[in-house]
């Protein structure tokens, strides 16, 4: 397996962070609130979906890398409806996620690794 890129290790233990803290948040409002609000239930789950990114990008799974831009663009367009800062920072961060994502040795990271796990459930 090629050595991972810094910048693929970094974004992963972000969203792994992110999803975390995400998670250990927005808990607590299924709790505390009267009736059960769907709305807490979609949150948890894009929490969850930042948490598995994080994981599989760490293991070079390529489809986590594509995941996790799909979060991110989820993430500018529910920005839109709030505030022009939440767009922007949102959309900085989608654009620096997809140059650092599918840079030429991150790309690299994520063929070769899923190559060696092909080549080893083959044998």
């Amino acid at each position: 397996m090629s050595k991972r890129p810094l910048s693929v290790t970094i974004i992963s233990w972000l969203l792994i962070a992110t999803g975390v803290i995400g998670l250990a948040y927005h808990f607590s409002e299924l709790r505390t609130q009267g009736a059960f609000q769907y709305e807490v239930v979609w949150i948890l789950l894009l929490r969850l979906m930042a948490i598995v990114c994080g994981v599989f990008m760490l293991r070079g799974s390529n489809w986590a890398r594509w995941l996790t831009l799909v979060w991110m663009a989820y993430h500018v367009v529910l920005s839109a409806f709030h505030s022009v800062q939440q767009l922007v920072i949102h959309s900085l961060l989608f654009a620096v996620f997809a140059y650092f994502l599918f840079r030429a040795g991150a790309s690299m990271y994520f063929r070769r690794a899923g190559e060696n796990r092909a080549t080893s459930s083959e044998t």
